[in-house]
């Protein structure tokens, strides 16, 4: 049985504390949608700009850079462990740069899945190119792949549409950073708004469904997920990350900062006034990962 590093009151959201490659093999369950936010392997001492200051970007050793046969490699282990995680229907959600994101889609390729969009977040306030020698970096990719190419997956067409303005929602998303109020338990050093994932749960998945994030980090999936009545496991290797995880979703138990951090995603407010069941769960919420024990 594995012993998790944290569970919420409702079972809603669960965190493993561990390897992902050693985690992953030792349970059968099946997810509807994953999202990983796999290591970028960037951090070689180069340097960016921060509320007007220039830092490091090195992120730490899980991000070091590596070679193309090795970063080959480990994106290879990681997503075939991944795909035997999801329901024949389900899909995955990969985020990435240049760096890494012709690997993954090549592994994909290889590995069986059928890749539907390569979306491009662009970002409305990037940090300064401070070289002056490039364009600025403002962009990243995410992949969207269903595990097979032969069984259909589940695209929520209607409800993107209604939050594009009743247009069909391109592959480009025009989307922030994230916001100061994101940080009130600190900032992972690869955070994701929360907005790009609420977009992407909505998407591609319904209320009620079980979500993985093999690469939690923060664990801003997670918290996505239950402010949608999504179901959520996250692993995370480093425990600094995973004491983050559990702030922010302890945070959220409180009825106000829930319905306040609702508020603040604008595709959430939009979603509201659809009158569907995006945030209706017709399964028993306290549903409970059976390889997690009581």
């Amino acid at each position: 049985m594995i012993v998790p590093y944290y569970k919420s009151p409702s079972h809603d959201f669960n965190l493993l504390c561990g390897d992902t490659f050693e985690l992953l093999p030792q349970f059968s369950f099946q997810f509807d949608m994953i999202f990983a936010d796999p290591p970028y392997f960037l951090s070689s001492g180069g340097i960016s700009v921060q509320s007007g200051r220039v830092v490091c970007v090195d992120k730490g050793d899980w991000d070091k850079s590596m070679s193309q046969e090795d970063i080959d490699a480990f994106n290879m282990k990681w997503l075939s462990l991944c795909r035997d995680k999801l329901k024949k229907n389900g899909t995955i959600w990969i985020s990435g740069t240049y760096h890494n994101i012709f690997s993954i889609a090549n592994c994909l390729t290889q590995l069986g899945y059928k890749i539907l969009n390569v979306i491009t977040w662009a970002k409305t306030n990037p940090p300064p190119n401070i070289s002056c020698r490039y364009f600025t970096y403002s962009t990243e990719f995410i992949i969207w792949a269903r595990k097979s190419s032969k069984v259909a997956h589940y695209y929520n067409y209607d409800l993107m549409k209604h939050i594009n303005g009743d247009k069909q929602m391109t592959d480009v998303w025009r989307m922030p950073a994230i916001a100061p109020w994101e940080k009130s338990c600190t900032k992972h050093p690869t955070q994701k708004p929360l907005g790009l994932l609420s977009r992407i749960i909505l998407a591609s998945t319904k209320a009620g469904a079980w979500i993985l994030d093999p690469f939690a980090g923060s664990s801003t999936t997670g918290i996505a997920a239950n402010l949608l009545g999504r179901r959520y496991l996250g692993i995370e290797r480093e425990a600094e990350f995973a004491a983050i995880s559990k702030a922010r979703r302890e945070e959220i138990e409180n009825g106000k900062t829930f319905s306040t951090y609702k508020r603040k995603i604008p595709d959430i407010v939009k979603a509201e006034d659809t009158q569907t069941d995006c945030f209706t769960c017709t399964e028993e919420i306290i549903e409970r990962l059976p390889f997690l024990g009581e």
